[in-house]
């Protein structure tokens, strides 16, 4: 038999599981560590985001890879965190971190477009989903050297990747969050039509 879901009961395991993976997904790294670097504000240059690829536009790939792989993190931490109080709680915590990073309360809800927190969400959900998406984004890139072209694509594949899986509640999940990324990355589909994007490695 089934029973009903007691949200008086599961109402605060939800709102916790979900304020923890945004406060995780909300620390600005991208932001933080440029900053620690000696870099300034990399709001003030290239497109003025707080991810990775802005980042590596200040030519220090050091910087720009620590950047990528404390927002990579921030996803995944939180997700195995969540894990020990059931699958649910997981789903929760990802969709937390992952709004954190693209909304973060002490930016002004103006963070960045969610990528690198997406592997790291898929990384705690489930690993070889992100592995799907690592080589997709690869492959494009190596083709085509447009940064968000291999997100969105890469983004759009991982939930087909899940549901062929059997990953349902983690493909429906990722559909949520491809969505998103697309709505984040508005402006660089209009550039890509246009031909206007920058590629892998510029600095403007």
């Amino acid at each position: 038999m089934i029973y009903p879901i007691s949200w008086s009961f599961a109402l605060p395991y939800i709102l916790s599981a979900f304020a923890f993976g945004y406060l995780c997904g909300s620390i600005p790294f991208g932001l933080i560590i440029p900053r620690l670097a000696g870099l300034g504000d990399v709001r003030e240059i290239g497109s003025g985001n707080i991810g990775a690829t802005n980042v590596l536009r200040t030519g220090n790939k050091a910087v720009a890879l620590a950047t990528l792989m404390a927002d990579v993190m921030k996803g995944a931490v939180p997700v195995l965190i969540a894990a020990q109080w059931g699958p649910d709680m997981a789903i929760v915590a990802a969709l937390g971190a992952f709004l954190g990073h693209i909304l973060p309360v002490w930016l002004k809800f103006k963070g960045g477009k969610g990528v690198a927190t997406f592997i790291g969400v898929q990384l705690g959900l489930y690993w070889p989903v992100a592995l799907v998406f690592l080589g997709v984004w690869l492959i494009v890139a190596l083709v085509f050297r447009y940064s968000s072209l291999s997100a969105l694509v890469a983004s759009a594949v991982a939930p087909v990747a899940a549901a062929l899986l059997h990953e349902w509640q983690i493909a429906e999940l990722l559909v949520l969050m491809t969505v998103i990324i697309f709505i984040t990355h508005r402006a660089n589909l209009l550039r890509l039509l246009k031909g206007a994007e920058a590629k892998i490695g510029a600095k403007d």
